[in-house]
């Protein structure tokens, strides 16, 4: 039987926006591996992740609530973004991806959640 996550979009467009993410700060200085690189992997893992913990939680509520700190993991990655472009390990051009990639998943999740309230 297929978990409820399984079916929902929003966790689709969450792991590969975890996966993307992941490929972008592979290429950080080895100097970031445990700092910025390793922060915004976690950030964008946990998108993915709230959103499939919420989704087997009891009730719309907290389901909810763990959508909201799924935007916020989106937030931190995107803010993580401009820190990277900052100091010249991502370019211009990854940086907008990584943002508009942020932005859509972000409105898809709060969009989602306002379905539940």
């Amino acid at each position: 039987m297929p978990f409820r996550f399984e079916s929902l979009d929003i966790w689709h467009k969450a792991r590969e926006f975890s996966t993307r993410i992941h490929e972008i700060t592979a290429n950080f200085p080895q100097h970031e591996l445990y700092a910025l690189a390793s922060q915004m992997n976690r950030a964008s893992d946990a998108v993915c992740l709230l959103i499939a913990e919420g989704s087997g939680l009891d009730t719309n509520a907290l389901f909810g609530h763990r959508l909201g700190l799924a935007a916020g993991e989106t937030f931190e990655t995107v803010s993580g973004s401009f820190l990277a472009r900052d100091r010249h390990y991502i370019t211009a051009e990854q940086q907008a991806e990584i943002y508009g990639a942020g932005e859509s998943l972000a409105r898809k999740i709060n969009a989602f959640r306002n379905t539940l309230r």
